[in-house]
């Protein structure tokens, strides 16, 4: 039987790769408002009051014409530039911020979240008390403001990660976010995350999930569409990407993340990275 210990599915990944967010808009939307891409960045906005329309260009792939007529979030957890318009005389009520991830699109949540979730605020249960401060916060200015407005929108996305992890009736796409929330794949998922240097056999990924090898290894395919050796090796790598640029040497690296020297983990990266090695990989830039 698996584990009925609670489980954090999501520091150990957000301690690893980090979204700091940064308020840069507090109060009404008149008229037209672009928001631009950039690289690494996504946005999230928070609309209490109003209606809106939202705009995308034909070739972003999402609808060009969205209308949201109720209190809502909107979230782009990749770049993507976007149009609001609001019509002044309703006096649509704001607070938007953006979101930098680290690694920026390598960061496995921005791979594995769709590219835009518009959600109503009264289906998240327990918003109220953030909303409450972040709008608080945002209204006048006071000492530490701004460090406390940006926390509280890191709170709200973290709040609408757990809503989504928590919903059994809107299917997650493919990939980490619906391997999380399912509890069995989660615990091994969680494992993999929080000690990347084990030796994570298939034995020992389905023993953290409580399921026998074969079932185990078609539940994890099914829900994140590789394999538990892939997957392992992937977060591994995009580890070893976040250490190699902040100067870490390969070697204590190799160490960290169960390689049995620094050779093996070049070996396994360059195959990974259509033959560039380490070295070549970060020059490259």
């Amino acid at each position: 039987m698996p584990d009925a210990t609670p489980l954090d599915r999501l520091s150990p990944l957000l301690e690893r790769f980090r979204v700091h967010a940064s308020l840069f808009h507090a109060g009404p939307l008149c008229g037209v408002t672009h928001f631009d891409a950039r690289p690494g960045r996504g946005f999230l906005h928070v609309m209490r009051t109003g209606e809106m329309q939202i705009r995308h260009a034909a070739a972003s792939g999402l609808v060009e014409r969205l209308d949201v007529h109720e209190p809502s979030l909107v979230f782009y957890p990749r770049p993507l530039a976007h149009d609001f318009h609001n019509a002044p005389t309703e006096g649509s009520d704001f607070v938007c911020a953006t979101l930098d991830f680290e690694q920026g699109e390598a960061h496995p949540l921005v791979q594995a979240l769709p590219p835009l979730i518009v959600l109503p605020l009264a289906r998240v249960a327990g918003l109220n008390e953030t909303l409450a401060l972040l709008f608080g916060e945002a209204e006048r200015v006071r000492c530490g403001q701004r460090l406390l407005a940006d926390r509280l929108f890191e709170v709200l996305l973290l709040q609408l990660l757990r809503w989504m992890l928590d919903q059994r009736d809107a299917p997650l796409p493919l990939g980490l976010l619906r391997g999380l929330a399912d509890l069995r794949l989660a615990r091994a998922l969680t494992a993999v995350h929080a000690r990347p240097g084990e030796a994570w056999t298939l034995e020992r990924l389905a023993a953290e999930a409580g399921m026998s090898r074969s079932r185990f290894a078609a539940a994890f395919r099914a829900a994140t569409g590789t394999t538990p050796a892939d997957y392992v090796a992937d977060w591994r790598l995009a580890i070893a990407r976040a250490e190699l640029r902040a100067g870490k040497p390969l070697k204590a690296l190799a160490n960290e993340l169960g390689y049995a020297n620094a050779s093996a983990l070049s070996r396994v990266f360059t195959q990974r990275h259509a033959g560039l090695s380490p070295r070549a990989w970060l020059q490259r830039g």
